[in-house]
């Protein structure tokens, strides 16, 4: 090995010390300890179970992670871009209180691929749901849905038998 080559390697072993040292002395902020737990957790494992969707409560997370008082903190890092992207989730659901900040919020995530796509069969289904309300403004314009199945059941048994 030349001189160049082991000046190389001394300074990478020197950029690597350096890093790992970093990562032992600085800590991870209480939102990286929240979303590194919903991770570890929830996350993986539902995704190694091959999981479409996962749920998970906000206070059964501050309590794991042992915040306190911190229920608004946990509930922006569950819900946080970073969070959805890092773990590639779609957050389809958040149930709760209007404020969004309780320990008894619950958000349901949709586990994507590792690509960051739904997976075949949640394509198809997600192309069905596309078609939701097509005909919303055709049975407006006929009354409303009831009253347009009203007419059609008054022509199909006639107007003087009951339906």
């Amino acid at each position: 090995m030349g001189r160049l080559q082991r000046r190389r390697v001394r300074v990478i072993c020197l950029l690597c010390l350096l890093f790992l040292l970093y990562n032992l002395f600085v800590p991870l902020t209480h939102t990286d300890r929240v979303r590194e737990y919903a991770r570890r957790e929830y996350i993986e494992p539902a995704r190694s179970r091959h999981q479409s969707t996962v749920r998970v409560v906000a206070g059964e997370v501050q309590k794991a992670v042992r915040l306190t008082n911190r229920v608004p903190l946990v509930c922006q890092a569950l819900k946080s871009t970073k969070f959805l992207t890092e773990n590639h989730l779609i957050l389809e659901k958040v149930e709760g209180p209007p404020s969004g900040m309780s320990t008894t919020v619950t958000f349901t995530y949709r586990i994507l691929d590792d690509a960051g796509r739904l997976n075949s069969t949640e394509r198809e289904g997600e192309s069905f749901r596309k078609l939701r309300g097509v005909a919303k403004e055709v049975f407006r314009s006929l009354g409303g849905g009831e009253a347009f199945l009203r007419k059609e059941r008054e022509q199909f048994h006639g107007s003087g038998e009951p339906s």
